[in-house]
């Protein structure tokens, strides 16, 4: 067939746009007058109905939510939440292209760092990219591997997170000749294997994690409960740390207790619930009235040593863990003693509050004896998610002043890392009159205490401005601390100089609340999920008694797409 010239194709088809055309032809008026009524019609009716639906997903996803929290309530889970992460409305999902694109570079920065353990450090505890090779920092027991297992659950890496589950089944052992820190093998191992169980169902994480914290166990053996911080994973040999002169330390105690107790809830066996929540009651014993306890516990009197105090190192987490227990069980009756011990650390805390000059950034000073010390750990930086967490449980006027408080300490911590020339935090900070702040120890080695903060800020206010400085933070991680085979700390945040040693709880934390940051707040909801403080989310348990006792938690299926003594590489 020959093919009609493009000048004749033109003209016939202009003679359509033509008003004459039609004048001559009332019956093609006519119809084109119908058609463009119809089509104006069908518009509007499309619109309607779009609107329509999107009111009666809202209104549908409302009442499953609503039903999910009764059945919760009552001890019937269902087999997936009923918003996951990349959320069920696919097509009204993203609602903010920015945060979407955010999302997906984080997501990126994971696989970059997992791939990189993968290539170079399979099995071992931590990667130390410029060398290429692994180290055993906490004494083989696949530290990296066990910390990232959530995080490539929630981000929906399911090939990563299987081969991984896989040499969790086959190769984990924890039949070890090494003087373990209780405290980090709780968080990190304890932690991680409990979170994995929780979000895929898979007994295995359950089974590994009674294992080691049947090893953990031995090390509540003293006079008082207070533990030991280090024990041998094969002959049970607990111990304290010699630089702590035989003293335990205030967070390496106080830290179990999430861990523990979930634990009991899912096997069934109150003995690790029993030895954490011992540790409590005993530290009530000794409870100053401003619930300020200094970092050194001896554990065969139970009574405090002469030392600092402090919401930084080795202070840190023990608070953190009063709120979140009290969460963890409901906030019930039988966990209030929780709430009432943080809400008077909350005052102690306040009493440590200063202000810069002359840029007027609040910090907490930490103290010895009667004296103040002008300086703040970045690992402080977690106060600010945790006080906006515990504001609701307030009345209105106690919450507002302590979710001001919260806001102003998240606006220092994101100076620590602005006030540098890598954009980078410090390791800590120290204060002096008219000079704001100024960096005290200059390494960065990949903490996650601020990007925390920023994700709770974030989800209770509905503030942007935590989005947007938590993007700042993540993208001088990219400029600084990425490299071909992995990411480095910095050995010093002013020059750049870069380390050896990719941190476990980079992967298990920093990358992690980068994540949830840009993700919708349904993907690991507060309502459903406590973190433990190494960003392992473990799912509340349902009251099944009259008494408000949390007891045996029936795992679902999660469909969802140190404080540490991180040593510097």
């Amino acid at each position: 067939m020959a093919r009609r010239s493009s000048s004749s194709s033109s003209s016939g088809a202009w003679r359509y746009l033509n008003p004459a055309y039609y004048l001559k032809r009332p019956k093609r008026l006519a119809l084109l007058f119908f058609v463009f009524v119809a089509a104006t019609f069908a518009f509007w009716d499309r619109q309607s109905l779009v609107s329509e639906y999107e009111s009666e997903i809202s209104r549908l996803e409302n009442e499953i939510n609503q039903l999910h929290g009764q059945l919760r309530k009552a001890g019937v889970h269902l087999d997936e939440n009923p918003v996951s992460s990349e959320m069920l409305r696919k097509d009204l999902a993203e609602i903010d292209p920015i945060n979407t694109e955010r999302r997906e570079k984080v997501k990126e920065a994971m696989l970059h760092a997992w791939n990189s353990y993968v290539k170079y450090a399979w099995g071992m505890d931590e990667l130390q990219p410029q060398s290429k090779n692994g180290v055993n920092s906490f004494g083989g027991l696949g530290a990296t591997l066990v910390d990232s297992l959530d995080t490539l659950y929630i981000m929906g890496l399911k090939d990563e997170f299987q081969k991984a589950r896989d040499w969790v089944a086959e190769s984990l052992s924890f039949d070890k000749d090494y003087d373990a820190s209780v405290f980090e093998t709780t968080i990190r191992v304890v932690g991680g294997l409990l979170s994995a169980y929780d979000m895929s169902g898979d007994k295995v994480f359950l089974e590994k994690a009674k294992d080691i914290a049947d090893r953990l166990l031995p090390a509540w053996d003293t006079t008082s409960g207070i533990p030991f911080n280090s024990i041998n994973l094969a002959h049970g040999r607990a111990h304290n740390f010699g630089w702590t002169n035989g003293d335990s330390i205030l967070a390496d105690s106080g830290t179990e207790q999430l861990e523990f107790i979930a634990l009991s809830q899912r096997t069934g066996d109150p003995k690790y619930q029993l030895k954490a929540e011992n540790v409590i009651r005993q530290l009530q014993k000794i409870y100053p009235s401003d619930g300020l306890l200094p970092i050194y516990i001896n554990p065969h009197s139970g009574t405090s040593s002469y030392s600092t105090i402090t919401f930084g190192a080795m202070g840190d987490s023990f608070y953190e863990y009063l709120l979140k227990v009290w969460i963890q069980g409901n906030k019930t009756e039988s966990v209030k003693h929780y709430r009432q011990m943080w809400e008077t650390s909350m005052e102690g805390l306040i009493s440590l509050t200063k202000k810069t000059t002359p840029s007027n950034y609040s910090y907490i000073c930490e103290k010895t004896g009667g004296s103040l010390s002008d300086k703040m750990d970045e690992l402080a930086c977690f106060a600010p998610g945790m006080l906006a967490l515990g504001a609701s449980g307030y009345g209105p006027e106690k919450a507002k002043q302590i979710m001001n408080l919260a806001e102003e300490l998240a606006r220092t911590c994101y100076n620590f890392y602005q006030s540098t020339p890598t954009k980078l935090a410090g390791e800590n900070y120290y204060f002096h009159p008219g000079q704001d702040m100024n960096v005290g120890t200059s390494w960065n080695i990949l903490r996650p205490e601020t990007v925390e903060s920023l994700m709770y800020l974030w989800r209770l206010t509905g503030n942007k401005t935590y989005q947007d400085w938590g993007w700042d933070i993540f993208q001088a991680f990219e400029k600084n601390s990425r490299i071909e085979s992995g990411y480095v700390g910095l050995r010093d945040v002013n020059s750049g100089e870069k380390d050896d040693k990719m941190q476990s709880f980079f992967l298990a934390e920093t990358l992690k609340y980068l994540y949830l940051l840009f993700s919708p707040p349904s993907v690991i909801s507060f309502d459903e999920w406590v973190f433990n403080t190494e960003a392992h989310p473990l799912r509340i348990a349902p009251i099944h008694d009259s008494k408000g006792h949390s007891t045996d938690i029936a795992t679902p299926v999660v469909r969802l797409f140190g404080r540490k003594q991180g040593k510097q590489g």
